[in-house]
């Protein structure tokens, strides 16, 4: 009786371990840059949270004087929000806008990542 072998060869095996070398060595640049944009992305969105909740704040008052939060520069936007600023991001700078009651604010994040957003109902 004749036994055959199974399995892979020795050059079977070397191949397979080159291609995955490829594979990984194009794939983990990729990865690597995944923490600076999801920092980024955090940013941006506390920003736009930021934006919104001025937004409403200034509804809110314009509405009724004694309901909301009286906001008088971009810092106190954070107020705004329910819950505060969220820990590790900072309002760093304002910018009076073109229309009064109006600013450019930025925001600065994990890793140095910056958003603006814009405040409404600046005093």
């Amino acid at each position: 009786m004749k036994q055959t072998q199974r399995g892979f060869t020795l050059i079977e095996l070397v191949m397979v371990i080159v291609i995955i070398g490829i594979l990984a060595a194009v794939a983990i640049p990729k990865f690597v840059d995944l923490k600076s944009d999801a920092s980024l992305a955090a940013t941006q969105g506390v920003a736009g949270a930021l934006g919104s909740a001025a937004a409403i704040n200034y509804a809110t008052r314009s509405a009724n004087a004694t309901k909301g939060n009286p906001v008088a520069n971009c810092t106190d936007v954070g107020t705004a929000l329910q819950g505060g600023l969220p820990t590790g991001y900072t309002i760093t700078t304002a910018a009076v806008g073109t229309s009064a009651g109006t600013a450019s604010c930025t925001l600065t994040g994990p890793n140095s990542s910056t958003a603006t957003f814009t405040a409404l109902g600046i005093a």
